[in-house]
């Protein structure tokens, strides 16, 4: 994938370009669609199913949710179309990103970080927006194996978060696993990417963690 032709010069990929980034190393990612107005937006999530999360989608808005960028459980296609022309009113709206919604209530932030003396380095811990309040998150330096992985999983204070939790499902280990070593992976290969933040991957009902939110930035754009 030609990082540098998706971002045009920009300094990040979009949430969209991202996840289609992450999806090629078989990082799952939600069902969603780009839109280039609001009645294509009410096509694509008559299409994904209702309800859905509307979304900004321009590279200049990285920090969607500061903006009021991010409307979630619209339920019809009239509240589509109402988000949908609001969102494509703020500064730097490119188009809207249509994506279903994610049931499950446990929230895990993972990503890559290229650091000055150690070089590609993973991350896991609690995510949402208790992230930056718990601050519960662990580091590897890439290459990472299974293993590693699975370390990190289990080194987090907050490590309950994998197990069955109020009639969930115990998270898929071994999708969550391959999905640091795969953010490893693309650190290792791409050194245009200087770091990828996938806040939240969600763990749905059935156990299988999904990237609900993300970001790519490239060199430049720190």
């Amino acid at each position: 994938m030609n990082l540098i032709a998706l971002a045009q010069g920009k300094p990040a990929l979009n949430e969209y370009q991202s996840k289609r980034l992450l999806a090629s190393f078989g990082i799952p990612v939600t069902r969603e669609a780009i839109a280039r107005d609001a009645s294509e937006a009410v096509s694509l999530a008559s299409e994904i199913g209702f309800p859905v999360a509307l979304k900004v989608s321009g590279a200049g808005v990285s920090h969607k949710t500061e903006v009021g960028g991010v409307a979630l459980n619209l339920g019809t296609g009239r509240e589509v179309k109402e988000e949908g022309e609001r969102l494509l009113k703020i500064e730097g709206a490119e188009g809207l990103l249509v994506q279903e919604m994610v049931k499950g209530s446990r929230e895990i932030v993972c990503g890559m970080l290229r650091d000055p003396a150690f070089g590609v380095c993973v991350m896991f811990g609690i995510g949402g927006v208790l992230t930056e309040v718990l601050e519960d998150i662990v580091f590897r330096i890439a290459p990472l194996t299974i293993a590693d992985s699975m370390d990190m999983v289990t080194e987090i204070r907050g490590k309950k978060i994998v197990e069955r939790f109020r009639g969930e499902a115990a998270a898929d280990l071994d999708v969550l696993c391959r999905t640091l070593v795969a953010l490893g992976t693309i650190g290792l290969q791409h050194e245009e990417v200087i770091g990828i933040d996938i806040n939240p991957l969600k763990i749905r009902p059935d156990g299988q963690p999904v990237a609900v939110d993300a970001l790519v930035v490239l060199k430049g754009g720190a």
